[in-house]
Protein backbone atom coordinates (compact mmCIF):
# COMPACT_ATOMS: atom_id res chain seq x y z
CA UNK A 1 0.00 0.00 0.00
CA UNK A 2 1.57 3.38 -1.00
CA UNK A 3 1.50 5.87 1.94
CA UNK A 4 -1.01 8.77 1.60
CA UNK A 5 0.66 12.10 0.54
CA UNK A 6 -1.10 14.19 3.08
CA UNK A 7 -0.59 14.73 7.16
CA UNK A 8 -4.35 15.07 7.19
CA UNK A 9 -5.18 11.35 5.38
CA UNK A 10 -2.15 9.76 7.36
CA UNK A 11 -3.39 11.19 10.34
CA UNK A 12 -7.09 9.85 9.41
CA UNK A 13 -6.09 6.34 8.49
CA UNK A 14 -3.52 5.60 11.94
CA UNK A 15 -6.49 7.48 13.81
CA UNK A 16 -8.90 4.28 12.39
CA UNK A 17 -6.51 1.79 13.14
CA UNK A 18 -5.65 3.37 16.29
CA UNK A 19 -8.72 4.99 17.85
CA UNK A 20 -6.86 6.20 21.10
CA UNK A 21 -4.62 8.16 19.00
CA UNK A 22 -5.50 12.20 19.51
CA UNK A 23 -7.64 13.86 17.15
CA UNK A 24 -5.24 15.74 15.57
CA UNK A 25 -0.85 14.84 16.33
CA UNK A 26 0.76 17.40 18.71
CA UNK A 27 3.72 17.73 15.62
CA UNK A 28 4.51 16.67 12.29
CA UNK A 29 8.31 17.16 11.12
CA UNK A 30 11.58 15.19 10.33
CA UNK A 31 14.64 14.51 12.03
CA UNK A 32 17.89 16.27 11.01
CA UNK A 33 17.97 19.19 8.38
CA UNK A 34 18.45 17.91 5.32
CA UNK A 35 16.16 15.35 3.31
CA UNK A 36 19.25 12.92 3.59
CA UNK A 37 19.09 13.15 7.22
CA UNK A 38 15.43 13.37 7.55
CA UNK A 39 15.44 9.37 5.65
CA UNK A 40 18.36 8.14 7.21
CA UNK A 41 17.35 8.85 10.88
CA UNK A 42 13.84 7.61 9.67
CA UNK A 43 15.09 4.60 8.59
CA UNK A 44 16.55 3.97 12.18
CA UNK A 45 13.72 4.60 13.97
CA UNK A 46 11.54 2.33 11.45
CA UNK A 47 13.67 -0.36 12.71
CA UNK A 48 13.80 0.34 16.57
CA UNK A 49 17.08 1.20 16.52
CA UNK A 50 16.38 4.56 17.18
CA UNK A 51 14.58 5.59 20.26
CA UNK A 52 15.96 8.89 21.43
CA UNK A 53 17.08 12.52 19.45
CA UNK A 54 19.08 15.56 20.58
CA UNK A 55 17.60 19.10 20.24
CA UNK A 56 19.78 22.44 21.14
CA UNK A 57 17.79 24.61 23.23
CA UNK A 58 19.31 27.66 21.49
CA UNK A 59 17.85 26.56 18.29
CA UNK A 60 14.60 26.91 20.22
CA UNK A 61 14.92 30.09 21.89
CA UNK A 62 15.97 31.03 17.97
CA UNK A 63 12.73 29.95 16.64
CA UNK A 64 10.45 29.90 18.68
CA UNK A 65 9.43 26.45 17.79
CA UNK A 66 6.94 24.82 20.72
CA UNK A 67 9.24 22.43 23.31
CA UNK A 68 8.01 19.16 22.98
CA UNK A 69 6.57 17.58 26.14
CA UNK A 70 6.22 13.97 27.28
CA UNK A 71 2.48 12.45 26.06
CA UNK A 72 3.26 14.44 22.35
CA UNK A 73 2.59 12.38 19.54
CA UNK A 74 4.40 13.39 16.48
CA UNK A 75 4.26 12.44 12.73
CA UNK A 76 7.31 11.79 11.51
CA UNK A 77 8.07 12.60 8.20
CA UNK A 78 10.65 11.50 5.13
CA UNK A 79 12.92 13.82 3.58
CA UNK A 80 10.64 14.12 0.86
CA UNK A 81 8.09 15.45 3.65
CA UNK A 82 5.53 12.10 3.10
CA UNK A 83 4.39 11.55 6.56
CA UNK A 84 5.66 7.93 7.50
CA UNK A 85 5.90 7.15 11.44
CA UNK A 86 4.01 8.30 14.49
CA UNK A 87 5.77 8.16 17.63
CA UNK A 88 4.78 9.33 21.11
CA UNK A 89 7.53 11.35 23.57
CA UNK A 90 8.34 9.31 26.55
CA UNK A 91 10.93 11.44 28.36
CA UNK A 92 12.69 14.71 28.28
CA UNK A 93 15.84 16.23 30.08
CA UNK A 94 18.18 18.87 29.48
CA UNK A 95 21.52 18.55 30.35
CA UNK A 96 24.66 20.12 29.09
CA UNK A 97 26.46 18.74 25.93
CA UNK A 98 29.34 17.70 27.56
CA UNK A 99 27.10 15.63 30.38
CA UNK A 100 25.22 13.79 27.62
CA UNK A 101 25.38 10.41 28.79
CA UNK A 102 26.35 7.18 26.72
CA UNK A 103 22.81 5.69 27.43
CA UNK A 104 21.54 8.77 25.28
CA UNK A 105 24.19 8.51 22.48
CA UNK A 106 22.97 4.85 22.25
CA UNK A 107 19.43 5.32 21.96
CA UNK A 108 19.73 7.88 18.92
CA UNK A 109 21.19 4.78 17.63
CA UNK A 110 23.18 6.72 14.79
CA UNK A 111 27.26 5.25 13.68
CA UNK A 112 28.37 2.65 15.89
CA UNK A 113 26.33 4.23 18.90
CA UNK A 114 29.00 5.16 21.43
CA UNK A 115 29.15 8.29 23.05
CA UNK A 116 32.22 9.56 21.48
CA UNK A 117 30.38 9.19 18.12
CA UNK A 118 27.57 10.98 19.19
CA UNK A 119 29.66 14.01 20.18
CA UNK A 120 31.08 14.12 17.01
CA UNK A 121 28.43 14.01 14.95
CA UNK A 122 26.18 16.38 16.98
CA UNK A 123 28.60 18.54 17.58
CA UNK A 124 29.57 19.09 13.54
CA UNK A 125 25.47 19.22 13.33
CA UNK A 126 25.45 22.13 15.04
CA UNK A 127 28.27 24.29 14.02
CA UNK A 128 26.72 23.58 10.25
CA UNK A 129 23.10 23.22 11.14
CA UNK A 130 22.23 25.49 14.48
CA UNK A 131 19.88 27.79 13.72
CA UNK A 132 21.36 30.09 16.81
CA UNK A 133 24.13 32.02 16.36
CA UNK A 134 26.09 30.42 18.91
CA UNK A 135 26.13 27.11 17.10
CA UNK A 136 28.08 24.80 19.45
CA UNK A 137 29.48 24.97 22.80
CA UNK A 138 31.12 22.26 24.97
CA UNK A 139 28.26 23.17 27.70
CA UNK A 140 25.35 24.28 25.81
CA UNK A 141 21.92 23.10 26.64
CA UNK A 142 20.88 20.45 24.99
CA UNK A 143 17.24 18.20 25.35
CA UNK A 144 17.72 14.50 25.47
CA UNK A 145 14.05 13.30 23.86
CA UNK A 146 13.04 10.13 24.49
CA UNK A 147 10.58 8.38 22.59
CA UNK A 148 8.65 5.14 21.59
CA UNK A 149 7.44 3.69 18.27
CA UNK A 150 3.56 3.98 17.54
CA UNK A 151 3.21 3.33 13.83
CA UNK A 152 4.61 1.21 11.75
CA UNK A 153 4.39 -1.79 14.66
Amino acid sequence: MTEPVSIAEFWRLRRAELPYLPEEPTEAWAFGATPAHADGLLALVLAGVKTGTASSMWDYEATGDRMPEVGDVSVILDGAGAPRAVIETTDLRVVPFDQVDAEHAHAEGEGDRTLAHWRAVHERFWREHSENPRGYEPDMPVLCERFRLVYPR
